[in-house]
Order: structure tokens, then C-alpha cells, then sequence
């Protein structure tokens, strides 16, 4: 990352946190904390699986929680019920912490049916949205597909994709709310973006744990339909 006053970390469930874990440790999630160094301000990206862990890692580098920041409603993001069992996630960590918890509009509902937190702790945000971390601004981009409100986040020369875009392949469309037509059109959006920010995924599915958006484009297999009626015919 730049040399500035961002705070930033890339967490692995069942590496960095949530240690022995085998549901964390098989789903391969990333969770980020996004700060300012000099505010001591910083926010969670997609906390589960050991709310304490997370925490904890933000006192130790002095750092104040202020905020969550969600990419879907996937039990393995935010907590909630998955394949029998139950993740801890924004609920345990608003008993802990309760800071507001930044969700897509179109996701609103479906967080609060997935964690069972109260729509009142959830703040609804629009396409290209900013919100600023201390010093630090956010662009909260809707990135629908994968679910109705996925998010990714833009700051300095990072994107935080979550599962709309992995380096190797994309998050899946067959589950409720999935729309394989929304997710083209969202990874193609984010081909575009300026700068050539570093991709930083929602899980470890690839030989490296990020990589720069031009490579990315080169590599991955979701780059190579150039219409979606090839995309169709291509993941059909």
C-alpha cells in the first residue's frame, strides 16, 4: 500500500483469526480492516467467524473500530446460519461494538434476515457513495450479481472486491438473488476503473492473496467474453 496514513490488513479466516476453526478454515475468507493511522479510526470488512480475533488484532495496533463495511449477506461475511452452522458475525460483534454496519440499499434486507441484527443498526448506501474513515475516503461501489447489493470498495490503490471478482473467477449466481447478466455487467464496470488498483478478493481461490487489476484482466477467465451473449454462451 502507499506510503500515506492508511491503515490496512488482510486477514485469513483459520490462518490470522478464527484459528482452528474448519468451517473458517475451509471457506478461505478475507477480512480487511481500513483505517487512518493517524485518527486511530478504522473499520471492519466482512467480519465472521471469531468477532474477539478481529478485535483484537485492531487493539493491539491501537487502533478505534468505527464502522463496518459489508460486500453481501453470505453467513461466511457477516454471520448467520450456513450448511447447518452458525457463524458468529455482525450480531456478536455489535453486542461487543455497536457501530453502524454499511450495506448496500438493495442488500439492506437481506443482511437483516441473515444476521438478525436491526434494520435501525444498518446504513443504506447508493452506487459511488463516499464515506470517510478519519481522514481516509471509501467509494462504496454497487457491484450486483453475485447478490442483489453486492459491494466492492475504492480507496487510494486498493479495491476490495469481495465475491463479485476473485483473481482467478467470480463469485456464483446460482444461489437465491443471483443474476449472472448483473455480474457481467458489474465485472466489466470494474475492468474500467482508473489506476490499475490492486485486487483484493472476498477469498484466497488463487496462487497469490492479491494482485494488480491489470493482471487480473489478463489472467482471469471472466475477462474473456466480450459480450454477454458470449458470457451466456460461456457460463451457460
Amino acid at each position: 500500500m502507499p506510503d500515506t496514513n492508511l491503515y490496512f490488513r488482510q486477514l485469513l479466516s483459520g490462518r490470522d483469526f478464527a484459528v482452528g476453526d474448519p468451517v473458517a478454515t475451509q471457506m478461505r475468507n478475507f477480512t480487511y480492516l481500513i483505517g487512518d493511522r493517524e485518527t486511530r479510526e478504522a473499520v471492519v470488512v466482512d467480519p465472521a467467524y471469531a468477532i474477539d480475533d478481529l478485535l483484537n488484532v485492531l487493539a493491539a495496533d491501537d487502533m478505534r473500530l468505527v464502522g463496518v463495511l459489508a460486500t453481501h449477506h453470505h453467513p461466511d461475511h457477516v454471520g448467520g446460519d450456513l450448511l447447518g452452522f452458525s457463524l458468529p458475525g455482525l450480531a456478536e460483534l455489535l453486542a461487543r461494538d455497536p457501530v453502524p454496519v454499511h450495506v448496500a440499499a438493495a442488500e439492506l434486507e437481506w443482511v437483516r434476515r441473515t444476521t438478525g441484527v436491526s434494520a435501525t443498526d444498518l446504513v443504506a448506501h447508493e452506487h459511488d457513495d463516499r464515506l470517510d474513515v478519519g481522514d481516509i475516503p471509501i467509494r462504496l461501489l454497487h457491484t450486483p450479481g453475485h447478490t442483489p447489493g453486492s459491494q466492492c470498495f475504492l480507496l487510494e490503490n486498493a479495491l476490495v472486491a469481495g465475491d463479485t471478482l476473485f483473481l482467478d473467477g467470480c463469485g456464483r449466481t446460482d444461489l437465491p438473488g443471483g443474476d449472472a447478466d448483473a455480474l457481467y455487467r458489474s465485472v466489466r464496470a470494474l475492468a474500467t476503473l482508473p489506476g490499475d488498483p490492486v485486487v483484493y478478493p472476498g477469498h484466497w481461490y488463487s496462487t497469490e492473496p492479491s494482485a494488480a487489476l491489470s493482471t487480473v484482466r489478463r489472467g482471469n477467465v471472466v475477462f474473456r467474453p466480450r459480450s454477454l451473449e458470449e458470457w451466456r454462451a460461456f457460463f451457460g
